[in-house]
């Protein structure tokens, strides 16, 4: 490997590291379409918070507590893809890739 490539390697991976830092530190809220379950998940999709409506804490309302979870880490997640798009400059992307 030359020099120049090893270099190039190098600046990749502190690029990438700055990267998963700015995305820790985001934050988004995901919410279930009856609002019931909130997630907070930062911006490598890792759960911060959840809270939960009393109701679905009932054993008989174990179906839509998980339905709820999953509809509210679907919205979350797809907020973050779109503050990620949003943020993702497009010049420092073509100077990452080397292009």
């Amino acid at each position: 490997m030359a020099f120049s490539q090893i270099k190039d390697l190098y600046r990749l991976q502190k690029e990438a590291r700055k990267m998963q830092k700015q995305m820790k530190k985001m934050t988004v809220e995901g919410f279930s379409r009856d609002e019931n379950v909130r997630v907070l998940i930062n911006g490598i999709q890792e759960i911060d918070d959840i809270e939960i409506a009393e109701e679905l804490l009932n054993p008989a309302r174990k179906v839509d507590l998980i339905d709820g979870i999953k509809e509210a880490m679907k919205d979350a997640t797809k907020k973050v893809q779109k503050e990620m798009a949003k943020d993702m400059d497009m010049d420092k992307m073509k100077s990452m890739l080397g292009a």
